[in-house]
């Protein structure tokens, strides 16, 4: 997979100077660690987008830090945006050393067709989407693919533990979490029994006992 690389500038402006910057199309970052001094950074917004969207918060990113001799190995901690319009307000960065293993949660991806999911009345009921993992950083895979071509009948399920999960890499999430399963769709017999007993005491109001009519006494 190819690697990102994000450029970053040292940051001076501090507190809420810094929506001069993001007028000038300047996003405020921050960059920590273990056992390292944590540095005021800024990027250019357009790119840090785009990084974003391929990086999400998993992908190692090649961060060149402006006077620094070698590149920082990050990844993505924190993204906050403005609630209402949704702008990019700052960005925070983590770096790894490669010999130490970190903690992160992977996205679950479903790929692949069910075939029990051609018949009708079918459902794929969804359990966890993400996987706790820990691992060293270059052995970080940016999602976990579950496939679903073994799921040929009702009932038929996947759980973590049915993952097939390289052995470099230690999951902490719980193994009998359900990641998938095939179940039978009964929500409109469910409805239609629901309606049929709504509607049975209507019936029953409506069907009042016929009035007893005299008949007039014949003249002899």
């Amino acid at each position: 997979m190819e690697g990102l690389t994000l450029s970053a500038a040292k940051r001076s402006i501090l507190g809420k100077k810094t929506r001069f910057l993001r007028r000038q199309g300047i996003t405020p970052t921050h960059l920590f660690g273990h056992n390292i001094s944590s540095s005021a950074l800024q990027c250019e917004t357009d790119k840090l987008k785009r990084i974003i969207a391929q990086a999400g918060r998993t992908r190692l990113i090649s961060l060149e830090v402006e006077d620094d001799k070698q590149p920082r190995t990050v990844f993505i901690r924190e993204i906050q945006r403005d609630a209402v319009s949704d702008q990019l307000l700052h960005v925070d960065f983590y770096q790894v050393k490669k010999t130490e293993k970190i903690k992160v949660d992977i996205p679950i991806v479903l790929v692949g067709e069910a075939p029990a999911m051609k018949e009708k009345d079918r459902i794929l009921t969804h359990g966890v989407t993400s996987l706790s993992i820990e691992c060293l950083p270059d052995k970080l895979p940016p999602q976990i693919e579950v496939d679903l071509s073994p799921l040929e009948e009702i009932g038929q399920a996947i759980y973590i533990r049915d993952l097939a999960i390289s052995p470099d890499i230690t999951v902490t999430t719980d193994s009998n979490q359900l990641v998938v399963k095939i179940a039978e769709a009964r929500v409109e017999e469910v409805v239609e029994e629901e309606v049929a007993a709504e509607a049975a005491p209507e019936e029953a109001e409506g069907e009042a006992a016929p009035e007893a009519v005299e008949k007039p006494e014949e003249s002899s």
